[in-house]
């Protein structure tokens, strides 16, 4: 008796391990294809500097940084492929990072996740934003796009950026023209930048000139981190002087709902800074100044506020895999 249990429990687990294999998940993570035909580290040289030294353009005094990124090459072979880069925000590499690889890798699109937070001696400025000036993750894009521009495996006409929170606000920063004049030294002009839940609260010089690719950003209509108002005001200020534009907000999801490791409900990320509440812009000095008295910001300033929420959303995750998988497809086709 206790042998047919066995076998039949037996039977059982390999019916569900069957059925497991046959049927994916919806987003395709699941499935082997998601696993990268090799993985590569790349350390490369970029700079720490104070958000005026970027903003003015110059390097002067900025202390040189080594930092890393991860390239998981999605196919077997010599072919180049097309490649994603991948920014992540305050909390550094999370799990909604490891999901956009597998989610792409199966998809045929190599990833290069970037981390700009080891080599400067970080593991997060969730509650501290002072320890990192925001344009740094802008600078390591632009020398993170060197890296691929010199690799035999990634098609150079077919790089697109992507990120997160502080690093969605890079991936939409690093289109700004002026920016990329001053920075990029790659030889690349990204196919297309992919912000999600980026923090749109600073008013640079210039910034309605941007580069010739799309912008498509996204946003929870429940995300009190980084409101998508900011964003979608931006965006409208985009659109009117022509740029290829457009920002997805989904009803009720929280900040970093793509992140299928974050709590499945709208948790306090305890102590975390955000500055939905302060007037940003850049002055003509390239110093970030909070209100209409231009006063130097500093985060401890009154309009910094804390304790905004997070939460995972599967409908906001599934909805924002597909939309980006789309205009990857239609992008990349283009090339």
């Amino acid at each position: 008796m206790r042998r047919s249990i066995l076998l039949l429990a037996a039977g059982l687990m390999a019916c569900n391990l069957t059925q497991a294999i046959a049927e994916p998940a919806g987003d395709g993570v699941a499935d082997l294809g998601s696993y990268a035909a090799r993985v590569e580290i790349h350390p490369f040289d970029s700079l720490t500097l104070t958000d005026k030294q970027f903003l003015t353009g110059t390097s002067e005094g900025a202390k040189p940084v080594t930092v890393t990124g991860v390239l998981r090459i999605a196919k077997a072979g010599t072919e180049r492929l097309p490649t994603v880069i991948l920014m992540h925000g305050s909390g550094g590499l999370s799990g909604n990072i490891e999901f956009w690889q597998r989610a792409l890798g199966a998809r045929g699109i190599s990833t290069f996740a970037l981390d700009g937070f080891t080599g400067r001696g970080l593991t997060s400025v969730n509650t501290d934003q002072s320890l990192l000036g925001r344009t740094n993750l802008i600078l390591d894009i632009y020398r993170a796009l060197g890296v691929l521009a010199k690799h035999p495996r990634v098609d150079p006409t077919r790089v697109a950026v992507m990120g997160f929170s502080r690093g969605g606000q890079a991936a939409l920063y690093a289109s700004i023209k002026r920016f990329d004049a001053a920075w990029n030294r790659s030889g690349i002009t990204p196919a297309i930048f992919l912000p999600v839940y980026p923090d749109c609260s600073i008013r640079f010089r210039d910034d309605t000139a941007v580069v010739a690719s799309p912008i498509r950003m996204f946003g929870g209509g429940g995300d009190d981190y980084n409101p998508a108002a900011s964003c979608a005001a931006y965006t409208e200020r985009l659109k009117a002087a022509g740029a290829d534009v457009d920002l997805t907000v989904f009803p009720g999801a929280q900040h970093v709902f793509d992140n299928p490791a974050g709590p499945p409900q709208p948790t306090v990320a305890k102590g975390a800074q955000t500055v939905r509440s302060c007037s940003l812009h850049e002055a003509a000095d390239g110093v970030i100044v909070e209100g209409p008295k231009d006063t130097p910001f500093t985060y401890a300033d009154p309009c910094v506020q804390r304790d905004p929420h997070i939460g995972s959303d599967e409908a906001a995750r599934v909805a924002t895999l597909k939309s980006v998988s789309e205009a990857l497809d239609a992008t990349f086709a283009k090339r």
